[in-house]
């Protein structure tokens, strides 16, 4: 147990607090895929979440239209103020497609969809639906340095289970890939970058403000995207990073087309975009290298706190995985995909949320709508 500060605030569980926070003043974004609805997780976060009593809890939805009734009567058992936006239908398309918005599906557009409803509220919290260990701390955590004069919070936690070390895309890809961006160019934005205990954690706050001022990437992305505008919108002043516990989620393989080496392309991607973005001249040709160099003295680092605590360690895996991660280490090419800002968005909230309720009545269906407390085209 510490309690030494980084260059943002940062908040120690030294007492497992449970902490005095605004929740009746916040909205809550829970984003589902198909795979996280009725689960024994996302009952755990929806049961806790009923004690919290926020002021919403929005829920965008990426699922087939046959899928959506089922999602659509489970939620309507707890008792919550929940606005179900299903992502994927057909007006909403449409919607975006007219507004120059089109494009890839994922997480971070999910969740974009979702932060212009939410920023209705004065606090916005967004965090995944697939957490074991999740309790009414988390919020609370969350919102603790809204309330005390802070625009952004970040969650971490230790990736540890089964006596093994998880975490594995921070640890082997993005923590070494901004070392080594940081040692060549002790800039500010890559300082604020290097500041945060687990980048990659899905589990943030914002003040409605922020959260309308910040683009959103498409996909995976997400995390490190949100973090290079939190740099631009609160700095290092005004940002906090909050200890919440412990923390067991799903784990992902290596490989696959949800798995760590693609996602680390498009987090790679999105990171090297905004070091761009900010004025940082890259060396890409010696980038890939100084990246594997800073990966390997990692590798042996996590080796000796494996030992250390008696865990199992797999040095040639982990050293693969780095081998795969390093092919993401170039130079972005593509588009860009991220997503307006909610303040200079071409479209509004109440028009993808309207858009939104007339999919989801169609693919309801006639006689299966009166799911109270779903709120249909609700607001507080």
């Amino acid at each position: 147990m510490e309690y030494v500060q980084a260059r943002v605030t940062t908040l120690h569980g030294l007492a497992d607090p449970l902490p005095t926070a605004p929740t009746g003043r916040a909205a809550v974004v829970v984003p589902m895929t198909e795979r996280d609805c009725q689960g024994a997780a996302a009952d755990r976060v929806l049961q806790t979440l009923e004690r919290l009593d926020p002021a919403r809890v929005v829920v965008p939805l990426r699922a087939a239209p046959e899928r959506v009734a089922s999602v659509h009567e489970w939620l309507s058992t707890y008792d919550l103020w929940l606005e179900l936006l299903w992502c994927d239908g057909p007006r909403l398309a449409e919607l975006l497609a007219d507004a120059g918005l089109a494009g890839g599906r994922g997480k971070g557009r999910d969740v974009w969809l979702a932060l212009g409803r939410a920023a209705e509220s004065e606090f916005v919290v967004v965090h995944d639906a697939d957490t074991t260990t999740y309790d009414e701390s988390f919020v609370r955590r969350l919102l603790f340095p809204l309330a005390n004069g802070h625009d952004f919070s970040k969650g971490y936690y230790a990736r540890v289970e089964d006596r093994r070390l998880y975490g594995r895309l921070f640890r082997l890809f993005y923590v070494p890939l901004v070392r080594a961006l940081v040692d060549a160019h002790p800039d500010p934005y890559l300082q604020y970058l290097d500041s945060f205990r687990y980048a990659l954690a899905g589990e943030f706050a914002a003040t409605a403000e922020t959260a309308r001022r910040i683009r959103t990437p498409r996909k995976w992305g997400l995390e490190v995207g949100t973090l290079g505008d939190a740099f631009d919108v609160a700095g290092f002043e005004g940002t906090a990073q909050v200890d919440l516990g412990t923390y067991e989620h799903d784990h992902r393989a290596v490989d696959g087309s949800a798995g760590l080496s693609e996602m680390s392309r498009s987090v790679g991607e999105t990171l090297l975009r905004g070091v761009l973005e900010h004025g940082i001249d890259v060396d890409f040709e010696t980038l890939s290298e100084r990246y594997r160099t800073t990966a390997e003295t990692l590798v042996e680092q996590y080796a000796m706190d494996a030992a250390f605590n008696d865990f199992h360690f797999d040095r040639d895996h982990e050293r693969r995985q780095v081998t795969r991660y390093a092919a993401a280490v170039t130079e972005p090419t593509g588009s860009d995909d991220r997503l307006p800002a909610w303040e200079d968005a071409p479209i509004t909230a109440d028009a993808v949320f309207d858009a939104a309720t007339s999919d989801l009545e169609d693919a309801i269906g006639p006689g299966t709508t009166s799911a109270p407390p779903i709120d249909a085209g609700g607001g507080e």
